[in-house]
């Protein structure tokens, strides 16, 4: 944390003023940093918060959740809009104790609009924005009806708005109706206009856990545990029993999904959805061989939870997803996928060549030219005769000294019943010929 303290009077009478920032889209990741950011100031006893704001809004979900935070907390909590507060901003506005802008600055436009075209979004949304906007002015005595003009374009308030138009105040005009206290340019003047002389600041900077979070949520990273996580599944596949590849894909997996379950990105149904894939795989692979179905369904389910859990998605519901957004999500995974399938070919055959890897591994291949050979049975076999039980066309089955053998001919076929010697004991099978004359 960094701290700033006013020494006026003995240190032991300072009084904690935590700020924190909101300048990026109203997502879960900023409500686990709001929540967060509240924690922190509630173990440090603050006497009032002060969000440092400066966004165009975001997904509703985590607005509504966020307002509520601030309308729940017991500590004093005052907005410091320092040139933007707009659609999921305002919100957040309207439920601090009080709103301070800096010059230039403007609150309103909140119409809920949708992430992928930014055209306004169905009347649903709209009706439930205009209810938390209504009742968040009420909560906080502002003017609800005002609050509600902000989403609604078809409310015409009398001096303030026409039909048509959503209302956005600058500065000037949030003071004159309520919805901003004063104009200032800086945390500290605001301080000052509560009343409090001896105070330190401290400004709320992410904790070690949490920069290790913010750095497995960066796209790159994830696109590498991506690349990992098929590579792993493959060579586990084509090397049973090695366990390192499957406990690398198993790693990688949750360094994915964790990061982005804490921060509300993924939840329960993503996860279900990549283990899903998981199990068709297996049963693929393992049960039904052959590329069919279960493995068609199994590759879908994979990506489309590893996809999903980088996308703030309701239930599926991708309504408040940017374009932008989606399309780098499906990037990442895709191109992950790709990068990985080709590294897996073209890496696997060399291997063998590595030297760590022939220590967990047999790398050598042993040449019949060498002098080795397999043997099912074993050399007393070699030279004895019996008959054919079967045709052998060129394999069948053969009987000597009263036993039943596998065996093949030298190409040529063999009627049943017909006299056969073994000329070689190599595999599983009994080489034999036909003994004529």
């Amino acid at each position: 944390m960094e701290v700033f303290a006013q020494d006026r009077k003995p240190a032991d009478s300072l009084k904690t003023v935590y700020v924190f920032d909101m300048k990026s889209d109203i997502d879960p990741r900023m409500t686990r940093k709001v929540k967060l950011a509240l924690e922190d100031a509630r173990d440090k006893n603050a006497a009032m918060i002060i969000v440092h704001m400066d966004t165009y809004g975001g997904a509703v979900t985590d607005a509504d959740e966020i307002r509520t935070l601030f309308l729940e907390s017991p500590t004093p909590i005052h907005s410091f809009i320092d040139k933007d507060a707009a659609s999921a901003g305002a919100l957040i506005s309207i439920a601090c104790d009080s709103i301070y802008m800096a010059r230039g600055g403007s609150i309103g436009a909140a119409t809920v609009v949708m992430g992928g075209t930014g055209e306004a979004a169905p009347d649903k949304y709209q009706s439930y924005m205009r209810s938390i906007m209504r009742s968040t002015a009420e909560a906080s005595g502002r003017d609800p009806r005002i609050a509600e003009a902000m989403v609604d374009e078809n409310i015409e308030i009398e001096g303030i708005s026409k039909e048509g138009e959503v209302v956005t105040f600058s500065v000037s005009e949030a003071i004159q109706h309520g919805f901003c206290e004063a104009e200032v340019s800086s945390i500290n003047e605001i301080v000052a206009r509560n009343g409090i002389e001896n105070f330190e600041i401290y400004y709320y900077s992410p904790s070690v856990v949490e920069d290790i979070i913010a750095f497995f949520l960066n796209p790159a990273v994830s696109g590498f545990l991506i690349l990992i996580i098929f590579a792993g599944i493959y060579f586990e596949i084509q090397t049973p029993g090695i366990g390192f590849p499957l406990a690398a894909s198993a790693l990688a997996v949750l360094l994915y999904f964790i990061p982005y379950y804490l921060t509300g990105l993924a939840s329960n149904l993503e996860l279900v959805i990549f283990v899903v894939g998981i199990i068709l795989l297996a049963v693929e692979i393992f049960v039904v061989p052959g590329f069919g179905v279960f493995g068609i369904l199994g590759i879908i389910c994979v990506l489309a939870g590893l996809t999903m859990g980088m996308l703030p998605n309701e239930q599926f519901d991708f309504t408040f997803v940017s374009s932008g957004k989606l399309f780098a999500a499906l990037l990442t995974v895709i191109l992950s996928a790709i990068v990985a399938t080709v590294l897996i070919f073209t890496l696997t055959p060399k291997i063998n060549q590595w030297e760590s890897f022939s220590r967990i591994s047999l790398s050598t291949t042993q040449q019949k030219t060498e002098g080795y050979t397999s043997s099912f049975y074993s050399s007393e076999m070699l030279g004895k005769k019996g008959i054919s039980h079967t045709r052998l066309m060129p394999s069948g089955k053969v009987l000597i000294d009263d036993e039943m053998y596998d065996a093949y001919s030298r190409g040529e076929f063999i009627d049943r019943g017909e006299q056969i010697q073994v000329i070689s004991t190599e595999g599983t099978s009994l080489r034999v010929k036909k003994i004529t004359g």
